[in-house]
């Protein structure tokens, strides 16, 4: 048996106790637990129309509705070459019947608007996929702008050129 005369020093340096490992061991334990549960609730499928994501996940899912704006917009475009115009047919895009009645209740504000918005284009900015893409985003954005400010109606998603032409 050992005395404390005979003990060495390295006897006294011993390792740290095991609970602190055991407490650091449940530690991660319990949190990756709560990761897991947190990850499995959040994962889980909820009915359509629960909450404010089941709101905006029935919205992305409607049926879209599609209400055409003709007659044909055409304007003249500004060119120091010749006379050139551009008749557009356009149709908007929304997944909601009372943005499309909003939207019928300010066609005349509507055209007006989309009309001032292709008389200012010039005819060389409207000559590329590009050029015809950004002027499809200026007409969501004048459509998008009025519509909130006239009747607070949120909710066209897309404006659709079904035809184009430039001359």
């Amino acid at each position: 048996m050992a005395t404390v005369a005979e003990s060495s020093p390295n006897d006294l340096a011993a390792p740290a106790p095991k609970p602190k490992r055991l407490v650091i061991v449940l530690l991660v334990a319990v949190v990756l637990l709560g990761g897991g549960a947190a990850a499995w609730l959040l994962l889980q499928p909820r009915p359509a129309g629960t909450g404010a994501a089941g709101k905006e996940a029935a919205a992305t899912t409607a049926e879209p509705i599609y209400l055409s704006m003709m007659p044909s917009f055409v304007v003249n475009l500004d060119d120091d070459e010749a006379m050139r115009y551009l008749q557009v047919d356009m149709e908007l895009m929304a997944r909601d019947q009372k943005v499309i009645d909003a939207a019928k209740n300010h066609m005349p504000l509507l055209r007006n608007n989309i009309l001032l918005l292709f008389g200012s284009k010039r005819y060389h900015q409207l000559v590329s996929r590009a050029d015809k893409e950004q002027l499809q985003a200026e007409t969501l954005a004048e459509v998008q702008k009025l519509l909130k400010e006239k009747a607070g109606a949120v909710g066209v998603e897309a404006v659709y050129f079904t035809a184009f032409v430039m001359q």
